[in-house]
């Protein structure tokens, strides 16, 4: 899959306000602002050695994602949470929500829920908040804790380890919650279901969640190159049939960044949710869409990306996850099709799409994709199904 090029010498925008387009690029001053959204924590995290790298756990076949989740920083972690601290686009929208609209934070209780590091608990400090109290069930907890201390903010900041679903706040109810509950896909790995637990348990009424919108968007791709190297591959490996992994490999969604000169279609929505009223429930959902075709092309595979929306605040903030954006570690998911799609322009593919929790493992995402194209030159009616793991 050919990889979008983030080094642009135009001038750079601060950060994004929803105001005009969602698929509008987001962009930024590249050294100040990558320094400012690290500060002096990025620098408290330290490498792991070779040695710790190396020391990974044997999983069977069949372990899921709540087999790791949680104590994922122990072994790969760091990397990733780095990634994250690295990702100006999340790191700095989340700090010019709370510095920008101090109005929502001083004087506030703030409960942050899957703290990591602690940088958003940082950030509410900073801009005034009472107390935070900052949950996170990893180890990282620990070093959250040195970070807090290390930058002077123990008296305001508590952290405590363990699920939100387990501890006990020493607080009846807090007035904001924030959270970068965000997965792959919007919802892999179901941390959602944590934020609306703490909102429903200890959320005082007319009290805020940040951020509180978040939609799911559906596109469509030529990619004939990447499919060609990662999916027929398995067609014929050094001249054996291996073609029953290329099953395996189609049901798996791709997370990777998409061009945008790949986009064949519009965009359309599947899905918004208001995370400050919506029920647990709303995560899992059907949703038909209709994507029309912009020009003459192959498709080789739909895309599914996410915006998020801070409506609470003085001005609307977010940012958009979508391949005419600016790049974040969420990047895209790419849910390869069984059939190249012949299609014309002014041509549509309808479906439907079904997103729900998997019911061995809450924290997988199971995916049902139906679509058809009636075309001049493809007439293509499919159901396919795909699981995030």
């Amino acid at each position: 899959m050919t990889k979008k090029n983030n080094n642009s010498n135009e001038e750079e925008e601060e950060f994004v306000s929803f105001g005009h387009n969602l698929n509008t690029k987001i962009r930024f001053e590249d050294a100040d602002e990558d320094e400012a959204a690290q500060g002096s924590v990025e620098a408290t995290v330290q490498d792991e050695s070779m040695s710790d790298a190396a020391e990974t756990t044997e999983v069977a076949d069949d372990t899921t994602s709540a087999d790791y989740y949680f104590d994922s920083y122990s072994h790969f972690g760091l990397y990733l949470l780095q990634e994250m601290l690295k990702d100006v686009v999340r790191t700095k929208t989340y700090q010019n929500v709370i510095y920008q609209n101090k109005f929502l934070i001083k004087d506030k209780v703030v409960l942050d829920v899957g703290a990591g590091t602690g940088i958003l608990s940082l950030f509410c400090a900073k801009a005034g908040a009472k107390h935070v109290y900052a949950v996170e069930c990893s180890q990282m907890a620990d070093m959250a804790k040195e970070i807090v201390k290390a930058n002077g903010f123990s008296d305001v900041i508590t952290v405590l380890k363990g699920k939100i679903e387990e501890i006990e706040l020493p607080t009846p109810k807090v007035d904001v919650i924030i959270s970068e509950w965000m997965g792959y896909f919007l919802l892999f790995e179901n941390m959602l279901d944590s934020v609306l637990y703490a909102r429903n348990k200890w959320l005082v009424d007319g009290g805020i969640v940040l951020p509180d919108k978040a939609s799911l968007f559906l596109t469509a791709i030529e990619d004939s190159e990447y499919k060609e190297d990662k999916i027929e591959f398995w067609n014929s490996v050094y001249g054996f049939d291996m073609s029953c992994i290329k099953k395996k490999a189609m049901m798996e969604p791709l997370v990777d960044t998409v061009d945008q000169k790949q986009i064949v279609t519009d965009s359309r929505l599947l899905k918004t949710m208001d995370i400050s009223k919506m029920s647990s429930g709303d995560a899992s959902f059907t949703a038909p869409f209709k994507l029309v075709a912009q020009r003459n092309d192959y498709i080789h595979a739909l895309v599914a990306y996410f915006d998020v929306s801070f409506t609470m605040c003085h001005k609307l903030l977010g940012f958009s996850t979508g391949p005419k954006s600016r790049a974040t570690h969420w990047k895209q998911t790419v849910m390869y099709l069984e059939d190249v799609l012949t299609i014309c322009e002014g041509e549509t593919i309808t479906g439907s799409m079904s997103v729900s929790y998997n019911k061995k493992n809450p924290r997988d995402v199971d995916i049902k994709l139906s679509y058809s194209l009636d075309g001049q030159h493809s007439k293509i009616s499919r159901t396919q199904h795909y699981k995030m793991r």
